[in-house]
């Protein structure tokens, strides 16, 4: 309560998670809008390895410094980063990062990146490159686009020594870099070009598709990984409770959906979203053809 209203006036406008008044549905409307107004481009997908598990004490102190003079919330987020985590019966006081589930956790993982990443992007990256580019986060989900490769390079060299100095890493196979230029558009110095590639970001995969007029355009579609999920959390449900009377069943199937389609329904996702109710509705009768 206290710290939330004064890093709301630095907070950047890039950032989406966990702050109040926005959601992953603008983080993901903004993706959409900067992309097509680029007509495509290059996207760095950036992926800090265990995040939460390792934040700098010290360098969190440093820049909490910058904005928190008061000794008695400094030393309470103190012992909230030295409250200990229980595992297994057992609790352990880890000498990194933030305690995931901390009341905390949220805005001081924003605090973090707000400083080591946003401000530095914002500042001193973008002024230096020679194209567009733009930057969306979503607690720890970065994601940049660029308008030319050669920035997306520049910056993917750069970004593991900028994180290192903070006690971060990137994930070396999940942060990578993928051409989502128009279909159709090669480079001025590449003679093979295999056509758009895709990225996930918030549960969608974005990729490019033909409009109804026969003209390019980004979609967006529910990621294979959610989408199996989601079934396979469904299906253990019907498993656990096909006794139950389908009245009963049917009501709770009904808010599952909903909230299914609650996020993921948004313009260009109905085939996925259809795809999704046939293959709950597969899966009910098929668990109520083995009810005892």
């Amino acid at each position: 309560m206290l710290l939330e209203p004064i890093y709301e006036q630095d907070f950047l406008d890039c950032s989406y998670g966990f702050r109040p008044g926005r959601s992953q549905h603008q983080a993901l409307e903004k993706v959409w809008t900067e992309l097509t107004r680029m007509k495509g481009g290059w996207v760095l997908e950036v992926d800090i390895r265990r995040y939460f598990d390792a934040i700098d004490h010290g360098h969190l102190r440093e820049i909490l410094s910058h904005r928190v003079r008061d000794g008695v919330v400094r030393r309470l987020i103190g012992k909230w980063l030295k409250a200990g985590v229980m595992e297994d019966g057992c609790v352990t006081h880890p000498e990194t990062g933030s305690p995931q589930g901390g009341v905390v956790s949220p805005l001081i993982s924003n605090v973090y990146l707000h400083e080591i990443l946003d401000v530095w992007f914002h500042e001193e990256v973008k002024p230096r490159l020679k194209g567009r580019s733009f930057m969306i986060r979503f607690a720890d989900d970065v994601l940049i686009g660029f308008e030319r490769e050669e920035d997306a390079r520049r910056v993917m060299e750069v970004l593991p020594k900028r994180f290192g100095k903070f006690g971060l890493t990137l994930h070396p196979e999940k942060t990578r870099l993928i051409d989502f230029r128009k279909p159709g558009k090669k480079s001025d110095d590449s003679d093979d070009d295999t056509g758009p590639g895709t990225f996930d970001l918030l549960g969608f995969t974005h990729h490019w598709a033909t409009s109804r007029k026969g003209y390019p355009v980004i979609k967006r579609r529910t990621a294979k990984g959610r989408f199996n999920r989601a079934l396979k959390r469904i299906a253990e449900w019907m498993r656990a409770n096909r006794h139950k009377p389908i009245k009963q069943q049917q009501a709770t199937l009904t808010q599952k959906l909903k909230g299914h389609f609650g996020y993921y329904g948004i313009t260009g996702n109905s085939q996925a979203l259809g795809r999704f109710r046939w293959r709950v509705i597969r899966l009910w009768k098929k668990w109520l053809s083995q009810r005892p």
